[in-house]
């Protein structure tokens, strides 16, 4: 595995942290507690290739139209990827995070800091975390802050509790998730790789919008005024405490978002053979626009019954690629089965 460059946080597309937190996007969020730890399989799963219907006409419009396509095989992680599994990169090639390096005012040179100083901390390392409070609920305001420092290591914040080595490894952005895999052999997953291998050989059909599934961790109670925990998780759980899919695979559905390869537009692209989506210059998200977003899959647990059923394999949601969050993961796959570490 071979040392990656350190990540460029100039790239990071203009608005990505400034105009993210103006949105009021529920479908993100979570806070990392201590639990115990689960014993789930390292070993990559072998997909064989195979036809299926991807997306779903019956909840939501954007994961529409349904339509059967075909994949090739491939081989991809049981589990979203670890923090220890992040920490172990970062210390063979000293990587640096998006979440972890200063925005460069200059790089924004409509906002006057001098003009508006309760906007100086937007620039410093950190990421967006989910914190709801009555105030925020009961006036409508974005349940998220900007808060510095907080990182991979610390995925709450500085003075939060560190993140447990067998958490899904979170405040990663795209780049981050796309510099490991390279370190790693892998690549991350086209959503239709994904959304294959989450169905666990159940036909999509079984994942129309219902009650949120048992074996997964999702938000219990009513969101976001009060979490039950029913699960055993008021928060992010470590990887594989749920019974696996019919591929084996652990958390496909809840925990945390994952990354996909693909670029987001609000309906399906129409390809059939190893679909990957639109290319850069149409994707499109109407809530942010201007910003192009990579294609998040599985929900977290934030999805609750009544706000948000995206605990399913069709479900999608954009995510613009230069900011972590406290509830966005990912998992690798591979064309060639991977060599034993």
């Amino acid at each position: 595995m071979s040392e990656q460059p350190r990540s460029d946080r100039k790239h990071r597309p203009k608005g990505s942290v400034l105009g993210a937190l103006c949105l009021a996007c529920v479908w993100f969020g979570g806070a990392a507690l201590a639990a115990p730890v689960c014993h789930p399989g390292r070993t990559p799963v072998q997909i064989e290739p195979g036809e299926f219907v991807m997306g779903s006409n019956q909840t939501y419009r954007e994961e529409g139209p349904a339509r059967t396509v075909r994949v090739s095989g491939f081989w991809i992680d049981p589990t979203e990827v670890t923090v220890g599994q992040f920490r172990a990169f970062v210390e063979a090639t000293g990587y640096v995070t998006l979440a972890e390096q200063a925005l460069d005012p200059a790089d924004y040179p409509s906002i006057d800091l001098e003009a508006n100083p309760e906007l100086a901390d937007l620039f410093k390392p950190g990421g967006a975390v989910f914190t709801p409070d009555s105030a925020s609920i009961s006036r409508g305001l974005s349940w998220w802050t900007y808060v510095p420092g907080a990182t991979w290591r610390y995925p709450q914040g500085p003075d939060a509790p560190a993140a447990s080595d067998e958490a899904p490894v979170t405040q990663i952005a795209f780049d981050d998730a796309a510099a490991y895999a390279a370190w790693k052999g892998g690549r991350l997953p086209t959503e239709a790789e994904w959304e294959y291998a989450a169905l666990g050989g159940k036909a999509q059909a079984a994942f129309a919008a219902q009650p949120a599934p048992e074996n997964a961790n999702t938000w219990q109670g009513i969101f976001p005024i009060a979490n039950t925990a029913g699960d055993g998780f008021e928060g992010v759980a470590p990887v594989g405490c749920f019974q696996p899919n019919g591929n084996g695979l652990y958390d496909m559905l809840g925990n945390v978002w994952e990354w996909t390869a693909d670029w987001y537009a609000p309906v399906h692209d129409t390809g059939t053979e190893n679909p990957k989506g639109v290319p850069r210059n149409r994707s499109f998200d109407p809530a942010n626009p201007g910003v192009p977003s990579r294609v998040l899959k599985g929900g977290s647990f934030l999805c609750a019954d009544n706000y948000c059923h995206r605990y399913r394999p069709a479900a999608r949601h954009p995510q613009e690629t230069g900011l972590g969050t406290n509830h966005i993961g990912f998992r690798l796959v591979y064309d060639e089965a991977p060599a034993d570490d």
